[in-house]
């Protein structure tokens, strides 16, 4: 691992960040105070799980120290994160967003047990829960926003944001290969990048298109 390498590994999780924000902007008013709760709560953790591990990477980088927390919370923490955001969309697409305590009832009481699965330490837990959760998290949030791009006529950004989630997954699926030689990380960390980049150019085009016109 190198310097270059671990400062690249800040880009994606920015563009997360500036994503995330300009969702939180534009959805405000159509979610329901209980469904933004979960979907902001979610996509800030993915973001601080990221910021973590890429400060990790740095530290290690430079010789500073190698701080292990930083990086084993982050399999845990992304997970939680996109569970949480996933739910709030599951909310803004399925629930009536007046009716505040049905809201409360059927959402945010898996997601608390999602908090305490995702807390258990890792002698107790295995891998495949966080991998399945993490996908399905993923999954829900992209489709979610497909469904709000094709209701207002915004193929192209439904498409990218399919594209994203194919991004996503290729990231999942690096993560799991030999990571000794550079090329390797090369690999995932453009993969990675690529993945965030067409999230926040669809959810851009998707502010400029819709949101921004409507304000």
């Amino acid at each position: 691992m190198t310097i270059p390498m671990a400062i690249v590994d800040y880009i994606p999780v920015f563009m997360f960040l500036a994503a995330a924000v300009i969702l939180q902007r534009d959805l405000y008013r159509a979610m329901s105070k209980g469904a933004f709760a979960l979907f902001s709560a979610g996509t800030i953790t993915v973001f601080v799980a990221g910021f973590y591990k890429a400060t990790w990477k740095l530290l290690y980088a430079a010789g500073v120290c190698d701080f292990t927390p930083l990086n084993k919370s982050f399999f845990p923490m992304q997970t939680t994160g996109f569970v949480l955001a996933a739910l709030g969309m599951l909310a803004l697409l399925c629930h009536k967003q007046g009716d505040e305590n049905k809201l409360n009832s059927v959402a945010i009481i898996p997601a608390l047990g999602v908090i305490l699965t995702a807390s258990a330490p890792a002698e107790y837990s295995g891998t495949m829960i966080f991998v399945m959760l993490m996908v399905l998290g993923v999954l829900v949030l992209d489709v979610g926003l497909i469904i709000i791009s094709a209701k207002h006529k915004q193929t192209l950004a439904a498409v990218i944001y399919g594209i994203s989630f194919i991004f996503v997954m290729g990231m999942g699926y690096l993560s799991s290969r030999d990571f000794t030689e550079a090329s390797m990380n090369w690999i995932a960390e453009f993969t990675n990048v690529l993945g965030q980049g067409t999230f926040l150019l669809a959810t851009w085009m998707l502010h400029k298109k819709v949101f921004a016109e409507t304000k």
